[in-house]
């Protein structure tokens, strides 16, 4: 199993590696296509190569004509079958975050939870290749408070590092009759102003934790971007005098997350390549925004 996943992790590194120089052909070929559509003439670096930049537009399909990336490799198989995550933690939780992780096993549709106990990253990782889980989420704290959260895409990743921020659990609620049951069925799914290529590739790593609902379903989960701030809302509708009458309920629970870094690989591999971080100067850029 170790030589698989090393051949398989190669091969992708290799599928990687190709990128540069696919990208800098498929720029010929829309140069070459741009100018025989606008009828301009064709641009004298690329004339030596016209005949077979030609060519090969000759034989662009539908699926060939656009770019692939990793990022479509990723994620090619996503949708073939539901995901199935495991949660974790830090090493000895407090109840506070033994709570919040209760809380999101329900929150995300076939996951299992686990006590971390002295299991290192690297066992954790290879048990869920072998048991074909498809993400692994963990959760740290810092002083009893949950303060950071951790998705790992397998079997290569990519692995996202967020931030947590004003952090309210079900259990911080004292009146549990106005707040009711939490449902378990898959969740519709909205995710608001994710703009940027950062955004987009942020919003596709939230989105693949959750399976397709069904078109009924009265359960909703937001993922709401303000200022690089992602709020976290949690709600059923209800109908209670038909169809022009919705009431939305907030179910819990909510908090806000703040990513900072993505690495191209999964959370046990340290050498593994930054997509992007956050940089110091960028706190006091106030009107940049990276999502």
């Amino acid at each position: 199993m170790l030589k698989r996943n090393i051949r398989l992790r190669r091969e992708y590194l290799y599928r990687k590696s190709l990128e540069g120089k696919e990208r800098a052909l498929y720029e010929k070929k829309r140069k070459i296509r741009q100018a025989l559509e606008e009828g301009k003439p064709i641009p004298t670096e690329l004339r030596n190569e016209e005949a077979a930049l030609r060519n090969e537009l000759d034989l662009d399909d539908d699926e060939t004509a656009e770019l692939e990336s990793h990022i479509d490799d990723e994620y090619a198989h996503a949708t073939d079958r539901d995901p199935k995550i495991l949660l974790t933690t830090s090493r000895n939780p407090s109840s506070r975050l033994s709570q919040f992780v209760k809380e999101l096993k329900i929150v995300f549709p076939n996951a299992q939870r686990i006590n971390r106990g002295g299991q290192v990253i690297g066992e954790i990782v290879e048990a869920c290749r072998a048991n074909d889980f498809t993400d692994i989420v963990m959760v740290h704290e810092h002083r009893g408070e949950p303060d950071g959260l951790i998705v790992c895409h397998l079997p290569f990743g990519p692995t996202a590092y967020f931030g947590l921020l004003n952090v309210v659990t079900r259990h911080d609620i004292k009146d549990k009759e106005a707040l009711g049951t939490m449902s378990e069925a898959y969740p519709h799914l909205i995710t608001n102003n994710f703009n940027t290529k950062v955004g987009v590739r942020t919003a596709n790593i939230l989105k693949h934790l959750f399976p397709v609902p069904k078109p009924d379903t009265r359960r909703i989960i937001t993922f709401a971007n303000q200022s690089d701030y992602i709020s976290f809302r949690h709600h059923i509708y209800e109908k209670p005098a038909g169809v022009k009458s919705i009431s939305l309920k907030e179910v819990g629970p909510r908090f806000e997350m703040r990513l900072y870094q993505i690495k191209l690989g999964t959370i046990d591999q340290a050498e593994a390549q930054n997509e992007w971080v956050i940089r110091p100067y960028m706190n006091t850029a106030s009107k940049r925004t990276a999502l």
